[in-house]
């Protein structure tokens, strides 16, 4: 799969380069938003996270966002429509690959991973594909 090193757009507000804020680029790939208002906007949805048995600790946009922070924002604020690839009564399997992707515009869940996938090009800051073996739990598609 074809990949597009792509931030985000994080380089205009910060410096870092190693920060696990793929939920952040993910979305801003996908949608074109800035990335400082997605940013605060998932901020904002952390901070009001609580903590339970399976989530002992706060999300951070910097270092993590939960999934349920990540479903509620694409799903409740952007109006995306999830799309499950494994779980109970599915017995096929899809990989981050061009083939076995849709095309479109798609925010992709890996495991401990989101991305960017457009027509079928990988956009993030490195190849998180591992060489089309990397499975897909699931995508947001706008429809």
């Amino acid at each position: 799969m074809e990949l597009v090193y792509s931030t985000g757009g994080r380089e205009k507000y910060f410096k870092a380069e190693k920060v696990g804020d793929c939920v952040t680029r993910a979305i801003c790939n996908a949608t074109g938003k800035d990335y400082l208002e997605v940013y605060n906007d998932l901020k904002e949805l952390a901070s009001h996270e609580r903590i339970t048995k399976r989530n002992p600790k706060k999300s951070t946009v910097r270092d993590g966002v939960s999934k349920s922070i990540c479903h509620k924002y694409i799903e409740d604020t952007l109006g995306w429509k999830w799309h499950s690839c494994c779980g109970i009564g599915k017995t096929n399997r899809t990989h981050l690959l061009e083939s076995e992707l849709p095309s479109g515009t798609l925010i992709i869940q890996c495991s401990r991973h989101l991305t960017c996938v457009k027509d079928r090009v990988l956009y993030d800051t490195y190849d998180c594909t591992r060489e089309g073996t990397r499975m897909v739990y699931g995508y947001w598609s706008r429809d």
